[in-house]
């Protein structure tokens, strides 16, 4: 299935000359900082300029096509050139193109979308979301959900209850609270992060943390635990929430064992915190739900989501709010003093209302759970016989496999040796956008994938495994 155009055909997009893109990157290099991004180094590489897109693929200045296996940056659920998304945002500029929702004012898209999102969010265990904060990120998201639970306690006359637990690891966001949040090294050295009050556990990968002779079962037992350890060091009246994303995106895809969610559920529920499930990445359809702690079946209070909402055609974000929290907020709160320009945009709410038109028309978190997620397992997961990968595994859309030196012992590459970066680079050479993690590749396409083009992904993948494994011999890493 082919997507419509956004705005115009290919035969009208003019084709930028290849002189042209020097230019262009060198004006990058003059005035643009990127996020993530080793400036210095950019400017002597020089970016990838990526001028247009339809359904799964984006071509750049030079006229190359390359298959976008990370949906963007994991987000672009319903793919490139949705007409209609850019109707509904043309349509809602020309009616209203902004107005806050400070000063008990509101508009209607906001109200749809919330009402919207509050029916499609299942109910587990009588457990329902009728409320939703917005913001426009994931990472304002989830600096959101610190200033709510913190303020939940505070109502409740507990306010000790402030330490947050996350994971190592971890992504939810790069505000200061966010990036505290998360788990990554690499983060908190810059910033003097974690703010005070959150503290990490390690993660649930079976790979890394398993014993000899343990089971993945047992491990995410033991996994799970790690949570009740650090409830029990700090203070069971100390703490406050526990947030995880219900399968780690950014630091691997990074899949939990079948028995760690419901152990952390019952950790939770004996200390009576509050649970926080970071969807950005997972919500809408990405795992085979529109939300995945369906899928693995707990029972959070607070939802954060972005990303797939709008499928990335506009920034949009926000919190679904459990029935718990929101009772004591409404009821006992007050003013809650906490919010952003652009809380329930009239024309991002408007966008979204049309991504989840296309969604459910088409039914693609339906696909992905019985179509073409089960295809995906099974031509990915055959990945996992090629003499360089050590382990490929797949959950809905979002997949990963490892890089090793040795597949029989697991045996590592080492570290700067950048085997990663060194298969991405193939990747990118062969029309394929793939994203390396250290070592783990990994990949998250669009939702609106065909059978054809899963055989197409993974045949370039094979490809690039298979060129990879060349360097690698050549090199003399691995015999």
């Amino acid at each position: 299935m082919t997507a419509p155009h956004l705005i115009a055909p290919p035969a009208l997009v003019r084709r930028v000359a290849a002189q042209d893109t020097a230019q262009i990157q060198a004006l990058d290099s003059a005035h643009y900082l990127h996020p993530f991004t080793d400036h210095g180094d950019l400017a002597t590489r020089g970016a990838r300029v990526i001028t247009r897109a339809d359904n799964i693929y984006v071509w750049d200045s030079e006229g190359d096509k390359l298959l976008d296996a990370m949906s963007g940056l994991w987000c672009v659920n319903a793919g490139y050139g949705r007409k209609e998304l850019a109707d509904a945002a043309y349509q809602q500029m020309m009616t209203l193109p902004f107005y806050n929702s400070f000063f008990q004012t509101t508009n209607l898209p906001a109200v749809q979308l919330a009402t919207r999102l509050a029916a499609l969010a299942p109910v587990v265990d009588g457990r329902s979301f009728q409320h939703v904060f917005f913001s426009s990120s994931g990472s304002e998201s989830n600096d959101t959900n610190v200033r709510m639970v913190r303020r939940y306690w505070d109502l409740l006359g507990q306010p000790q209850r402030k330490v947050i637990i996350s994971r190592e690891n971890a992504y939810h966001g790069s505000t200061m609270a966010g990036a505290s949040l998360g788990g990554m090294s690499g983060m908190h050295a810059q910033g003097d992060l974690p703010i005070p009050g959150i503290t990490h556990i390690g993660q649930p990968y079976f790979l890394e943390g398993a014993r000899p002779g343990e089971t993945a079962d047992e491990f995410g037992v033991r996994a799970a635990g790690w949570l009740e350890e650090k409830i029990l060091a700090v203070g069971p009246d100390k703490v406050a929430a526990f947030i995880a994303e219900p399968v780690q995106g950014a630091g691997g895809v990074i899949i939990p064992p079948a028995t760690y969610w419901p152990e952390i559920q019952r950790i939770v529920d004996r200390y009576g915190i509050l649970l926080i499930s970071d969807e950005v990445i997972c919500a809408f359809g990405r795992l085979g739900h529109w939300f995945a702690y369906e899928k693995f079946g707990y029972r959070p209070d607070l939802v954060t989501f972005a990303k797939g909402v709008t499928s990335g055609y506009i920034p949009l974000g926000g919190v679904m709010v459990g029935d718990r929290v929101a009772k004591v907020l409404i009821e006992k709160g007050g003013e809650f003093n906490h919010g952003y320009t652009y809380s329930g945009h009239p024309v991002a709410c408007a966008v979204a209302l049309a991504n989840l038109d296309v969604m459910e028309r088409e039914q693609l978190p339906q696909r992905v759970r019985s179509d073409t997620g089960p295809y995906l397992a099974q031509r990915f997961n055959a990945l996992a016989t090629h003499p360089l990968v050590g382990s490929a595994e797949t959950c809905g859309f979002v997949a990963g496999l490892l890089l090793v030196k040795n597949p029989a012992t697991h045996e590592r590459f080492a570290p700067g040796l950048g085997v990663g970066m060194l298969c991405r680079g193939h990747c990118f050479r062969n029309g394929l956008i793939m994203r390396a993690v250290g070592d783990r590749m990994i990949i998250a396409p669009p939702l609106v994938m065909t059978r054809d083009q899963v055989d197409e992904m993974v045949d370039l993948i094979q490809r690039c495994l298979d060129l990879t494994l060349q360097d690698v011999r050549q090199n003399g890493w691995m015999a």
